[in-house]
C-alpha cells in the first residue's frame, strides 16, 4: 500500500481507529465523496472504529447524524466528537458554573445549554466569559453585541480556528476568519478550543481506551487536522480532496505522515491485502 509519495503506508492497516474530518474530507457540504460510504463499511468490515471530529461548531451532534444519514453513512451520537463538545467540556474544566456570552449558531448555544452551561446570546454585563463559533446565522446585531463584550475585560474563547468552510461553490469564512474580523474592530485575539489543539483527540482517545499508535487522523487542512496529529503524537492522511494542496504540503511546516488523493484511494489501499493485489 503506497500513498501518493510512493510510500509505504501498510501501517494504515493495523490501525483500529480513524479520527475522521468532516467538510472536505467524506463530503463537500451536501455532496458525498465518491468511495466515501465503500471506506467506511471496509472499517467496520476490519473491525476499525470511526469517529468524526469536526471543527464545524455551527451544527450539533443531533444534527450531524441526520446530515449523515442522509447520505448514507452508518453513524450515531457515538460516532462524533465536534469543537461544540470540546469547547463545552473546555468551559467546564476552566470556567465551571460561569454565564457564557455566545455569539454562535441555535445548535451551537443548544449543545452548551445541554452540557449544564448557562448561556446568553445578547450583550449582557452578567456574562463572564466570550465564546464565538462558526455562526452560519450571524448579523450585524450579533457583530455589535460580541464587539461590546469583548471590550470588557472577560476570558475569550473561539470553537476553532479554521479559515475557510468548503461549500459547493467553494468556501465561506469560518470562526477563524470571524475572529479576525474581530480583532480589527477590538484588538482582541481569542484562545481556540478546536483542532489543531489536542484536546478533542485527547478526549476521544481516553474514552474509547485507545492508543495512540492504534489511531490516524484523516484530514484535509494542514493547519488544523494534520497539525493535531502532531500535537497529539498521532499519525495523519492528508486528503486532496478540500483545502490543502500538494503545493501546500510541499512549502509548509506541516507535513503529514501520508499524503492521498481521497478516502477512497485509503480505501482502495486497504482493499488491496484482500485481492492479493
Amino acid at each position: 500500500m503506497l500513498d501518493k509519495q510512493g510510500k509505504n503506508a501498510d501501517k494504515l492497516r493495523e490501525k483500529t481507529l480513524y479520527l475522521l474530518d468532516m467538510d472536505g474530507t467524506i463530503y463537500k457540504e451536501d455532496q458525498i465523496f465518491d468511495g466515501t460510504l465503500d471506506f467506511l463499511r471496509e472499517l467496520k468490515k476490519r473491525g476499525a472504529q470511526y469517529v468524526f471530529i469536526t471543527n464545524n461548531s455551527s451544527k450539533s451532534v443531533e444534527d450531524y447524524v441526520k446530515k449523515v444519514r442522509k447520505m448514507g453513512i452508518d453513524a450515531g451520537y457515538e460516532n462524533f466528537y465536534t469543537s461544540s463538545q470540546a469547547t463545552a467540556a473546555y468551559i467546564q474544566e476552566h470556567y465551571p458554573g460561569k454565564r457564557v456570552y455566545c455569539m454562535g449558531t441555535r445548535s451551537l448555544v443548544k449543545e452548551l445549554k445541554g452540557a449544564g452551561i448557562e448561556v446568553v446570546t445578547q450583550a449582557d454585563d452578567s456574562a463572564q466569559v466570550v465564546l464565538i463559533g462558526f455562526d452560519t446565522e450571524n448579523t450585524s446585531e450579533k457583530i455589535r453585541d460580541t464587539c461590546i463584550m469583548l471590550g470588557k475585560d472577560l476570558p475569550y474563547l473561539a470553537t476553532n480556528p479554521d479559515l475557510v468552510c468548503p461549500v459547493s461553490f467553494g468556501y465561506i469564512p469560518d470562526c477563524g476568519s470571524m475572529s479576525i474580523m474581530l480583532k480589527n474592530a477590538t484588538g482582541k485575539e481569542p484562545f481556540f478550543v478546536g483542532k489543531p489543539e489536542p484536546v478533542m483527540v485527547n478526549c476521544v482517545l481516553k474514552k474509547l481506551n485507545k492508543k495512540q499508535e492504534e489511531t490516524v487522523i484523516i484530514g484535509d487542512r494542514l493547519y488544523t487536522d494534520i497539525r493535531t496529529g502532531e500535537r497529539s503524537g498521532v499519525d495523519t492522511i492528508c486528503v486532496l480532496s478540500g483545502e490543502a494542496s500538494m503545493e501546500d504540503i510541499c512549502q509548509g511546516d506541516v507535513k503529514p505522515t501520508y499524503i492521498f488523493d481521497s478516502v477512497k484511494e485509503v480505501y482502495e489501499g486497504l482493499t488491496e491485502e484482500q485481492t492479493g493485489d
